[in-house]
Formats: structure tokens, C-alpha cells, sequence
């Protein structure tokens, strides 16, 4: 497999409804939840890139371009988008859906970075 084919295979999607016990004051997704989300998706997305044990390191700019009401479906959307010699990262976006009509956008994007590890928490390469 190629490593652009490697890449593409770490596509990983998780679907989520949002109910009231996971939002805000305002009725909208905790952003703590949010990031909890995506790193938990990015954490599965690097582990099938490596098929190595791999912790978060980092995450960049999480940009909340919308806010997501209770009552919706979010897609979680996560692939490997640069790899280093012992870290990679992981571009992460967060669809929503409104559950009884067609509308689809983007709502939160940001990218997570991985460093592989060994049996004693040591970098390893990632390839």
C-alpha cells in the first residue's frame, strides 16, 4: 500500500447525536465536548494509519465556525493529513446535519497531532 493509500485508509467517521445532556446553557454543543469528540476520533484515525499505540500531543487551531444546536446529527470526519518521523497529524471536521431536513455544513475543524509510542512511552517512528 502507498503511503498516499495508507493515508486515504485512515478515513474515519463517526456519526453522533447531540441531546440536551451534552450542551450548554444556550442549548449547543459544549465546545469541551466537542474536542472530546475529536480527539477521541483523531486517537482511532492515527491508530489505524500506525497500528501503534499513539497519544495526543498537541491540537492546533479549533476553529467553531457554527454552533451546533440539540436535536442534530453530527458526523465527525477525521484522515492523516502530514506525517513526521515519530508524530503525525490529524485533520478533524465536525459536520451538522439537521435530523429531519437535508442540510449538511461544516461546523468545527482543527487537527490533532499523535507522537507513536513503544511498551515504555518512548517516541517511536510512526512508519
Amino acid at each position: 500500500m502507498t503511503l498516499a493509500e495508507r493515508m486515504e485508509a485512515s478515513r474515519t467517521s463517526i456519526f453522533k447525536a447531540v441531546f440536551p445532556n451534552t450542551t450548554n446553557h444556550y442549548d449547543t454543543l459544549f465546545g469541551g465536548t466537542a474536542l472530546k469528540f475529536m480527539d477521541e476520533v483523531a486517537f482511532i484515525s492515527a491508530t489505524r494509519f500506525t497500528r501503534k499505540r499513539v497519544v495526543t500531543i498537541s491540537s492546533d487551531k479549533v476553529n467553531f465556525s457554527k454552533a451546533i444546536p440539540s436535536g442534530t446529527i453530527i458526523e465527525l470526519v477525521a484522515k492523516v493529513s502530514k506525517i513526521g518521523t515519530t508524530s503525525l497529524e490529524v485533520q478533524v471536521d465536525i459536520f451538522l446535519e439537521e435530523m429531519y431536513a437535508d442540510q449538511r455544513e461544516k461546523a468545527i475543524s482543527g487537527v490533532f497531532t499523535f507522537v507513536a509510542i513503544d511498551d515504555n512511552r518512548k517516541a517511536i517512528p510512526v512508519l
